[in-house]
């Protein structure tokens, strides 16, 4: 059973971090001017979603109870993003909040990686974990482009 609890720990904090990322994206596509970044924040929340429920039912597989709220430094993150996306550049501020949230997320999941986890489940959090890598390389090299265009 105490391994199931650990499991059921570390699947919450994923849960933490996939609900901000949720969130986050949500606010940063509210404050994207450029209609791809806007439609592509969109679908990134819906993926964070998405994610969010295939943890909730990892643990009721491990007979454990999901954790249903984001984190408070998700939250205050979200405000973050809202105030500095009000200045300057709007694509590139919200790019920048975005990457910072991603960073946020890969050492989450790198730090379930290493927790004493079923392979089942260690075969979610990596897969997760991987789309995770590609968000993050993708919210940087937009990041970058719209830096480029800039100048």
């Amino acid at each position: 059973m105490k391994n199931n609890q650990e499991a059921v720990s570390t699947l919450n904090d994923l849960i933490e971090v996939s609900r901000d990322g949720e969130m986050g994206f949500k606010a940063a596509a509210e404050k994207a001017e450029d209609p791809g970044l806007k439609s592509l924040l969109q679908d990134r929340s819906r993926s964070c979603a998405s994610a969010t429920v295939e943890l909730q039912n990892l643990i009721r597989s491990l007979g454990g109870k999901p954790d249903d709220t984001g984190s408070v430094a998700g939250a205050i993150h979200r405000g973050w993003t809202k105030v500095k996306a009000a200045v300057g550049d709007n694509n590139i501020a919200v790019l920048e909040e975005v990457e910072r949230g991603e960073d946020v997320a890969k050492s989450a999941y790198a730090k379930a990686l290493k927790a004493d986890l079923p392979a089942d489940i260690r075969q979610t959090i990596d897969q997760q974990y991987q789309g995770v890598l590609r968000n993050h390389d993708r919210v940087r090299d937009l990041r970058n482009q719209f830096r480029a265009a800039k100048h």
